[in-house]
């Protein structure tokens, strides 16, 4: 493969970006019969109004589908698994290459995201990040979800995104099947600037397509012959546990949050035992009777702790059995997420915008237990140098409408320098600095 896409750059969009962005207004506000909607492409103009059919609004972030411990157990397990050595090599670019290389499931789900690391913080803070949902009923028009709406090889050109948020990318995506039943499996996308969405790109995102098809028949071809051989072992099929989540950002009542096959329960914790199940959460290794009662009551109050964990028990029975604390040391033997360990979560894989839209607010603001005061600020730190090191100007000036980030003078100093000289937005952040220094 070229050492650069750069040399690919051929094609442009088939009519000016400025038409494309007026007519896609048109369709957005309810003009379907506005005469520029007939120089957009069809498969974008059809896709444009399946977006609008499925609801899809014209801005705004992808659900994450997948927890971090979800997408690890799925992505093992998924058929494509086996492939992302070949796709590495056919398609993953040079580091500075400007493009990033996606891999998800049949339902839109992206399952490995790789690539140039500027461009993965670019493109994280749209929500175009392992776990997330990048099907048409979710996010649009886009390459990857078109892709498999259509069954067949997708490029989106810039402003052909139905989704504002992703209009400054373009992208080249393929579907994959199923070698012999020719369903979906999954799907192969690059995403970057013009670049990546060239006729040669396209040509190269088939190919790989293909040499994975041809690689999924072979290796299931080898497993049969396995399975003939009486000292074959076989591969177990990993599942999803059912997921329970602890809903601790921006309430003093936590939420217990259950999902599975059984359906979905939610239950109001009282804000002792919040804080008990999320020490708990946060220290996995468990904690001795002495420890807990120090992050709970702030000394050493194991006579008060011991009926409240007969009380957390007897509730937790009845709602989440399977998180029912073991002791000695007391911890948690079930899989326990938190909201604000997924916030941190999302950071760590680049997606600055999907993890401040996450973060609803500090961690049970009202909890003077000390352990839940340190986790808090703990979070508050991870979210703001996260943002400070490496998150767009208009995610940084989103953090400072927050409630954590309303006074923070270095973050609007930074905003104040990534601004462009003549952005209007530059006089109301001088006006904000000069508050704050007042």
């Amino acid at each position: 493969m070229p050492s650069s896409w750069s040399s690919r750059r051929e094609v442009s969009p088939q009519t000016s970006r400025l038409l494309i962005e007026r007519a896609h207004e048109e369709l957005v506000i309810g003009n379907g019969a506005d005469a520029r909607l007939g120089d957009i492409r069809p498969l974008v103009r059809d896709s444009w109004r399946r977006s609008l059919a499925n609801l899809v609004g014209a801005e705004g972030l992808p659900p994450l589908d997948l927890s971090e411990e979800e997408l690890e157990a799925y992505r093992s397990a998924h058929p494509l698994a086996g492939a992302m050595d070949m796709v590495r090599a056919l398609l993953s670019p040079d580091a500075d290459s400007g493009v990033v290389v996606a891999v998800g499931d049949a339902a839109g789900r992206l399952l490995w995201v790789e690539g140039d690391r500027h461009v993965r913080t670019l493109t994280g803070d749209m929500g175009f990040v392992a776990g997330a949902n990048w099907s048409e009923r979710s996010v649009g028009t886009s390459a990857p979800g078109t892709a498999l709406e259509l069954d067949r090889s997708v490029q989106i050109h810039g402003a052909e995104h139905f989704n504002r948020l992703v209009q400054p990318w373009s992208c080249t995506a393929a579907p994959v099947h199923d070698p012999e039943t020719r369903r979906l499996v999954g799907m192969i996308d690059v995403t970057g600037g013009a670049d990546a969405a060239t006729p040669q790109a396209q040509l190269l995102v088939d190919a790989t397509a293909r040499a994975i098809e041809g690689e999924l028949l072979v290796a299931r071809l080898r497993a049969r012959a396995a399975e003939r051989t009486p000292v074959a072992v076989r591969r177990p099929v990993v599942r999803a546990p059912e997921r329970t989540v602890l809903r601790v950002l921006g309430r003093d009542r936590a939420l217990l949050e259950l999902s599975g096959p059984s359906g979905e329960s939610v239950t109001e914790l009282s804000a002792r035992h919040a804080e008990i199940l999320l020490m708990l959460a946060v220290h996995r290794q468990g904690l001795s009777s002495e420890r807990l009662a120090a992050l709970v009551y702030g000394e050493e109050a194991e006579g008060t702790l011991r009926p409240e964990m007969v009380r957390l028990r007897k509730a937790l029975e009845r709602t989440a059995p399977h998180l029912v604390p073991a002791s000695r040391p007391y911890r948690l033997t079930g899989e326990l997420e938190t909201d604000a360990h997924q916030v941190v979560s999302l950071l760590d894989r680049g997606a600055h915008r999907v993890a401040l839209a996450a973060y609803r607010g500090s961690v049970l603001p009202e909890s003077v237990a000390p352990g839940v005061e340190e986790f808090r600020e703990s979070v508050r730190l991870a979210l703001r140098e996260a943002l400070l090191a490496e998150a767009s100007v208009d995610v940084l000036l989103a953090y400072a409408d927050t409630e954590d980030g309303a006074e923070d003078a270095e973050v609007l100093r930074l905003a104040l320098r990534m601004l462009p000289a003549r952005s209007p937005k530059r006089a109301g952040i001088v006006a904000r600095l000069d508050r704050l220094s007042a």
